[in-house]
């Protein structure tokens, strides 16, 4: 099912998600699911969180070069030293680009669909969209980065 994205300023993006008990309860599956058509839907989308669908829990999902990456109840493990500056945009700020200030590498930890422990090392575009994404189970939005 195709999911309704919420928008800046809906108060929901402002909070920071519930963390998910049971990861493999049928709710989280169909709610994957429905994320995933929903990115697909939206067309360029690189990543969603489920409070940009209207849930309050700690799920997101990334597709980049042909993998989809989901990632339940996820942390920032480790951070590098080195930032750099891109361009970003964001499903719930149609139309909106603004350059962002984020860690080059990454390493986080979270469950996947299975509810198996998993570990993330990444740089790059797919750095950026961890962040990005694990921002927003935090209340935090890419407009408060500066």
């Amino acid at each position: 099912m195709i999911l309704p994205i919420i928008t800046y300023p809906n108060e929901i993006l402002r909070q920071k998600a519930k963390k998910i008990k049971e990861p493999k309860s049928r709710e989280i599956k169909d709610l994957i699911l429905d994320m995933i058509a929903t990115m697909e839907e939206s067309g360029n989308a690189l990543g969603l969180a489920a409070p940009q669908v209207g849930q309050s829990v700690q799920l997101c999902i990334i597709k980049l070069d042909g993998k989809t990456h989901i990632l339940i109840n996820p942390k920032i493990a480790r951070k590098s030293w080195g930032k750099e500056i891109c361009e970003e945009g964001c499903l719930s700020f149609p139309g909106k680009f603004i350059p962002v200030k984020r860690h080059k590498k990454v390493t986080v930890k979270a469950l996947d669909k299975k509810g198996e422990k998993i570990e993330i090392k990444a740089e790059g575009l797919l750095s950026r969209a961890l962040q990005h994404e694990i921002d927003h189970l935090n209340g935090m939005l890419f407009i408060d980065k500066k």
